[in-house]
Formats: C-alpha cells, sequence, structure tokens
C-alpha cells in the first residue's frame, strides 16, 4: 500500500519540484531582462550600487538586514568601481537580488537529510506558490523565504557534531540578517524542533544557537541606529508589515476564490462519477480565470506587491510546520509534545488525492503566470512613459525647480506603477547613458531617500553617474532635506 502511494504522489512530487525550480530560474531570467531590479525602492537602491555607496544611502538605516545587503550590494558596486559601467553594477544587483529563491533551493537540497528530501520539496512548494506575489518588490523577505529552508533543513537533520553545530548556527545568524521579520521565521524553526521531541539535542542546541543570534541581532541594531528622519518612518512600516488588511488584494483573492471554485467542482464531479473529477474541475477553474481576465478584471498586483510580504510572513511558518509533520516518523509523531497534529497529519495523507493537489498548484501557478505576466507589461511601457518625460522638454516648475516635471503628465493606468517617494531616481536610471534633461517627480510624495548631505557628497564622489544626473538629484534632495 505505502509503494502504491507512494508511486502515486512522483508526479504531485515531480509538479512541485519543476514548479519551484522552474519559478526560481524565471525569476531572474525574466528580472534582468526587463530591469525589475528597478521596481518600487529598487530605484533608489539601483541608484546606489551605481553611485557605489548603498550603505551611505540608506543601509545603514537598516543594520538588521546586513546579509540582504551583503548578499547583494558589495559584488554589484565593486562591479560599478573596477568597470566604471553603472548599467553592469546594476544588473549584477538584480541578478544576485532574484537569485535568492534558486540559491536558497540549491542549498536546501544539499543539506536536506530527510527521506526523499521532503524539506527541499516543501520549500519548492512554498516558492512557487509565495514568492510570485511579491515578485519585483525588492522586499528583504524575499530573501528571508530563500534562507528559511536551508535553515530548517540543517537544524532537522545536521550532525550532532561541532562543524553541524557551527553550520546550524550560520544559517540562523544569516536568516536573523535578512529581515526583522526573519527572527518569526527563526522562532518557528524552534516550534518545529520542539514538535519533532522538545527534549532532543537538536531542539536545544538549535535553541542555543538561536538565542546568541538574538543577542548578537541586538547589539547591532542598539550600535548601528538609523536617523532620525527615517526612525519614525521605519516604526511606521512595522506596523504595516503585520497589518493583516495586506492579505485583501485582487490578486491573492483571484487564487483564494479559483481554489474553492475548484474543490467544490471537484466535489460536483465526484457526486455524479465523472471520471477523472480533478481535470474538469481544473478545466472549468481555468476557464472562470479566463472569463474573469477577459472581461472584469483590471486590476494590477503593482505597490500591493509590496504588502504581500504578510502573507509570506504568515505562509512560511505555516509551509515550514508541514514540512516538518511530513517529515516526522510514526514515533516521533506519537511522541511529539503536541500528537494531534501528527495525528491530523496522518488522516490527511491518508484522505488527500495526489491528482487533485496538483490540479491545484498548476491553478496557482496559472494565476501567477498572467499577473506577473500583466505586471511586467505594464512596467516595461511605464518605464518608457519615465523616459519620454525624463528626456523630453517639459517642465513643471512649481515643483521647486525648472528641471523638475510631474509624474502627474503619465496617464493614471500606467501610474498604477508608480513609487512615488523614488520615481526621481527611476527617472534618471531609464535614460540612455543615466542624463536625463528632467527629473521625473511626483508632487504628492512626501519621504525623500537622501538629505542634502548625502546627495551633495555623492554629487561630489560618485563617477560612474554622470554629473548632470548628479547635479540634479542633489537639487530635488537639498529641496527637502
Amino acid at each position: 500500500m505505502k509503494a502504491r502511494l507512494d508511486l502515486a504522489r512522483r508526479p504531485l512530487r515531480a509538479v512541485v519540484i519543476a514548479g519551484g525550480v522552474g519559478a526560481s530560474i524565471l525569476f531572474v531570467l525574466v528580472g534582468v531582462a526587463f530591469r525589475l531590479e528597478l521596481f518600487g525602492d529598487g530605484s533608489i537602491f539601483s541608484y546606489a550600487v551605481a553611485a557605489q555607496d548603498a550603505w551611505a544611502f540608506h543601509w545603514h538605516n537598516i543594520s538588521g538586514r546586513l546579509f540582504t545587503y551583503l548578499l547583494a550590494y558589495p559584488v554589484a558596486e565593486t562591479i560599478v568601481g573596477v568597470s566604471h559601467n553603472a548599467a553592469a553594477g546594476i544588473a549584477v544587483f538584480g541578478a544576485l537580488f532574484f537569485s535568492a529563491p534558486l540559491l536558497g533551493l540549491a542549498l536546501t537540497f544539499a543539506v536536506d537529510r530527510t527521506a526523499k528530501r521532503i524539506i527541499f520539496n516543501y520549500a519548492c512548494l512554498s516558492t512557487v506558490c509565495l514568492c510570485p506575489f511579491v515578485y519585483g518588490a525588492p522586499t528583504e523577505m524575499w530573501v528571508a523565504h530563500a534562507l528559511f529552508w536551508p535553515a530548517l533543513a540543517l537544524c532537522w537533520s545536521a550532525p550532532t557534531t561541532w562543524p553541524g553545530t557551527a553550520a546550524v548556527f550560520a544559517a540562523l545568524l544569516a536568516l536573523a540578517f535578512t529581515h526583522e521579520g526573519a527572527i518569526v521565521l527563526a522562532a518557528a524553526i524552534m516550534f518545529v524542533l520542539f514538535l519533532r521531541g522538545g527534549g532532543g539535542a537538536r531542539f536545544f542546541r538549535a535553541l542555543g544557537a538561536f538565542v546568541a543570534v538574538l543577542l548578537i541581532w541586538g547589539l547591532v541594531k542598539l550600535t548601528i541606529r538609523p536617523d532620525d528622519y527615517i526612525a519614525g518612518v521605519l516604526e511606521a512600516a512595522a506596523f504595516k508589515f503585520i497589518d493583516i488588511r495586506n492579505l485583501a488584494q485582487p490578486a491573492s483573492m483571484l487564487v483564494l476564490a479559483a481554489l474553492c471554485t475548484y474543490a467544490i467542482s471537484i466535489a460536483l464531479f465526484r457526486r455524479v462519477s465523472v471520471p477523472k473529477p480533478h481535470v474538469f474541475a481544473a478545466a472549468l477553474s481555468a476557464a472562470l480565470l479566463a472569463a474573469c481576465w477577459i472581461w472584469f478584471d483590471r486590476s494590477l498586483l503593482t505597490e500591493a506587491r509590496y504588502n504581500l510580504r504578510t502573507l509570506l510572513l504568515i505562509m512560511i511558518p505555516i509551509f515550514g510546520v508541514m514540512a516538518a509533520l511530513h517529515a516526522m516518523s510514526d514515533a516521533e509523531r506519537r511522541n511529539s509534545p503536541l500528537p494531534f497534529l501528527g495525528r491530523w497529519a496522518s488522516a490527511l495523507e491518508a484522505t488527500v488525492d495526489p491528482a487533485a493537489v496538483a490540479g491545484a498548484l498548476v491553478l496557482v501557478m496559472l494565476v501567477h503566470v498572467v499577473e506577473t505576466t500583466r505586471f511586467v507589461v505594464g512596467w516595461v511601457e511605464y518605464k518608457a512613459a519615465v523616459r519620454a518625460l525624463a528626456t523630453g522638454t517639459a517642465s513643471d516648475p512649481e515643483l521647486g525647480s525648472s528641471v523638475f516635471v510631474s509624474s502627474r503628465r503619465i496617464g493614471a493606468d500606467l501610474n498604477r506603477l508608480e513609487w512615488n517617494s523614488t520615481t526621481p531616481y527611476l527617472s534618471v536610471l531609464v535614460t540612455p547613458g543615466l542624463q536625463p534633461t528632467r527629473l521625473v517627480v511626483d508632487p504628492e510624495a512626501n519621504y525623500f531617500w537622501l538629505s542634502c548631505k548625502t546627495a551633495t557628497d555623492s554629487e561630489r564622489i560618485s563617477t560612474a553617474i554622470p554629473a548632470s544626473a548628479r547635479h540634479l538629484v542633489r537639487i530635488h534632495a537639498c529641496l527637502h532635506r
């Protein structure tokens, strides 16, 4: 019976792994090809890479995300310094950042010692289901998701030796320094190990490493403090990050509606004895999705990609618990401090239809493919509109200077892709040779990344960016900070 069950799950496993790995590869290829590293806050981050001063521009304000900084910025800035080519450094920055899920899956595959690499399978599932929701938004939770899975695999199965303990400590340390939300993810790993057996050596080893990591993390946060201007912004952003209302986005609601329709359709088709009900249910759900996109849905997942970080914060631990319950032996489930979870997992495994789950995953991937395609198409058109303004002759002196032009000249439909605080930097980065004649400015922007001093210093030393562009950025910064 078990052999037949494993055989039935083999196609599902293939769909999960192909989806996770395939999505991770596409993240890099599409991101670099369409310059998605410039979207949202990515514009100021990319400009900082070109200026070879990302730490002074912003990253000293978020010292708790040090690993993300080290992953993507020093190498990219070095490329700029060696080649004197800002575009090359920005492309490297984008490639490194977008490659985080692929690198995370590779590490998880390498260190996962569970039967049939269960944790790796769930890492693929989480990647294909969750990451597309935030793809393009330069959130550090993107990197936290990538590191959660190898950290979980190491804590779960690394040998209780000094090298194994060092690997666990390094993984948890790197995870904690991706984003403040990663502290929750690390705590979720502790809970997962507790489920396996609260008194086990691996649990106490990971718990000791976690406590040490928390002390280091707190010391760094206390030592490297944010600027006064930024501190209040970070506090407000933290409350927005944990706001459950962030989940109520058209794209996430569409996924939920598609899955509910699929589940109901399977039940109805089974009731009337339709053969392979999951196939007909998936076809019906896909047809309804197509009708929705063609005739009704005009939404575009843009700024909400940043808000949906909240979904990652909630769902990554849930996927982690599911992976742990799946990886636990029958004895470990019986001896767990919460044995009812093991009983639920056993009951679910006995009743779940792998083919039906595969159909549900295909529907989720369909929604992600369409929503991402619409986002990328809109992004290409929006960049072209910003470029036209930045290289044109139109001017809006009431914004503070005759070298500024209002982003409100772009139509409202395309302006859904605007990020008002970073539009000036985007208008530099999308012009040929980084030489705009105008800086595109949103008149409603109320947050300004650079102080006058930082922009003035950058104008003096950032040689990879043309002097005319640095001058425009300095004018804008000194007008507001």
